[in-house]
């Protein structure tokens, strides 16, 4: 008699779904140990030198990581390849005609540490005119550190029109971690492809070599680069086992490789001066590969966002996907935070971000959406950026806003991705992003002259309860009330500075329709941009 039992085994580990927007499958998880062949049966059994390599191929490790490493920060690679890297022609230094650096040193007179806040347009995109791959259009806008200490941070924006022929980038200065805000980025790595569109993060570690197709038309996008550092993913603590950014939903590209004989390019870059060399084959032609140095991609969306349930703020570092830590215990390089939607139902709760004064310098971005939560603008495409340890915060007009809205459960971020490179350091900006970029404003010197000492108001009051209280009054100060603020036409133009001049109508991108204090429930759709509150009209009054 035939049995009822029926058992079914999976054929294959786990691998992600090619879909029309991109056309590539992917190993999943992070820090783990991978394998992939192209060609199977081509990865050896149970050493990684074979006398001879099955179909003559040769191998070749990538070490990421020093030989000598505890086991969790070893990171390596092997290859199964058709030609070994060392196959190529002579390595040459570039003409110094770009804007890309690594020096960030005080001794370099260009690039300045400068106690303020800048905020940067869109960045322009190369004109049809002129053509423009990905490593030319690289430009730095500011850092910290150096790469032959391997210790720093360097952030840089990409602005392409052209995709990159036979023409590959190694960069042996740090890790990149690439953010694509207008078009996707078709990236070609000794391990695999990977499409990476607006909206998902791309690591490429150090000393890999890619190149970059642009099947949308012209890009733009975010860099920050680390130097001696790898990406990881930040601790749960008291979270637990599940949240924030998971492990499983980081993809890693599969084995592919091309036969190609053609002349091909490699740019090197090292301590932010660019090589070139030449050689008569493509370098990716990697059959097969297996290890834990590999670079991979994650989509923002998928991000578990936390937040307060019921009272006060938690700090902006509750929306860490990736860190690099530095060699002092406990700070980090960076941290990537990145703001999602999310519902807000805190009561009682200033609920826009708080006034700060912040150790780390921090640098902003908008890959789509709305920004509201500065008092600066920022569009998709743009830049903001806030010294360390410098004042900033929301406008005196949110502030009195929010101060008086209604507060109900109100969804934020609706429609938006903005992030953060949170900086553990000083921060530098170069000559580039100072004085060349086209695309830097400055807020008005007047911003902050309506700002109301509401305390001085209560004067009288306060000294009733010291009196009560046998303690001595308060002697008030005349009150400087705020001159009612100018029409901005009429306002005087900036002094003569060796900045660009700030613009004279300095309004901000955030939406007004989403009124603050309209109640809401988790099923009213009522949306606000980014993080808390935009600028709109307060309704209702003050709560209890």
């Amino acid at each position: 008699m035939a049995s009822a039992t029926s058992c079914y085994s999976a054929l294959a580990p786990f691998a992600t779904t090619a879909t029309p927007e991109d056309p590539y499958v992917y190993q999943v998880g992070f820090g783990n140990r991978f394998a992939t062949e192209a060609l199977p049966g081509t990865l050896p059994n149970a050493r990684n030198t074979p006398q001879i390599c099955k179909y003559d191929l040769y191998s070749e490790q990538l070490n990421g990581s020093p030989f000598i490493s505890t086991r969790a920060a070893l990171q390596h690679a092997w290859f199964y390849r058709i030609r070994p890297s060392v196959a190529i022609n002579e390595i040459t230094k570039m003409i110094d005609d770009h804007d890309v650096t690594a020096n960030f040193s005080l001794s370099n007179p260009k690039v300045q540490f400068m106690p303020t806040q800048f905020a940067w347009d869109p960045f322009p995109i190369p004109s049809s005119s002129e053509k423009v791959d990905f490593v030319d259009g690289l430009k730095t806008i500011g850092g910290q550190g150096d790469p032959t200490l391997r210790e720093g941070i360097a952030v840089h924006m990409y602005m392409a029109n052209t995709s990159m022929a036979n023409r590959a980038l190694c960069n042996n200065d740090g890790d990149m971690l690439i953010l694509p805000q207008q078009g996707r980025l078709d990236i070609q790595t000794e391990f695999g492809r990977m499409m990476v569109r607006p909206g998902e993060l791309v690591v490429i570690q150090a000393g890999i070599r890619f190149k970059v197709v642009l099947p949308d038309g012209p890009v733009r996008g975010y860099i920050q680069e680390i130097f001696g550092s790898h990406y990881e993913l930040p601790e749960l603590g008291p979270v637990g086992s599940n949240g924030m950014a998971l492990p499983r939903d980081f993809e890693i590209p599969v084995a592919s490789f091309d036969i190609d004989s053609s002349p091909w390019e490699v740019t090197y870059k090292m301590c932010g001066v660019l090589y070139r060399c030449t050689q008569n084959h493509t370098p990716f032609d990697v059959v097969a590969w297996h290890g834990t140095y590999a670079p991979y991609k994650y989509a923002i969306e998928k991000f578990v966002t936390y937040g307060n349930l019921d009272k006060d703020q938690a700090d902006p570092t509750i929306s860490c996907i990736l860190l690099a830590k530095s060699k002092v215990p406990g700070i980090n390089i960076s941290e990537f935070l990145a703001f999602t939607p999310k519902w807000c139902v805190t009561s009682n709760t200033f609920r826009p971000p708080y006034y700060h004064r912040n150790m780390a310098s921090e640098v902003m971005g908008l890959i789509y959406g709305k920004y509201g939560g500065s008092s600066h603008v920022l569009e998709a495409g743009g830049l903001s950026y806030e010294a360390s340890f410098m004042p900033h915060g929301e406008t005196y007009e949110t502030f009195v806003d929010a101060s008086n809205a209604e507060l109900a459960p109100l969804r934020v971020c609706e429609g938006t991705i903005a992030f953060m490179f949170h900086i553990g350091v000083q921060f530098s900006l170069t000559e580039y992003a100072l004085e060349r970029s086209g695309a830097l404003h400055l807020s008005p010197t007047d911003q902050w002259d309506n700002v109301k000492a509401g305390f001085l108001d209560h004067i009288d009051e306060i000294n009733k309860s010291l009196i009560a209280a046998g303690l001595p009054v308060l002697h008030s100060a005349p009150r400087n009330t705020p001159a009612t603020p100018e029409p901005v036409a009429s306002r005087p133009a900036a002094p003569n500075s060796s900045l660009p001049v700030p613009r004279e109508h300095l309004e901000k991108t955030c939406p007004t329709e989403a009124l603050v204090g309209t109640a809401s429930s988790p099923e009213s759709g009522v949306s606000a941009p980014w993080e808390i509150v935009p600028d709109v009209k307060t309704v209702g009054g003050k709560e209890d």
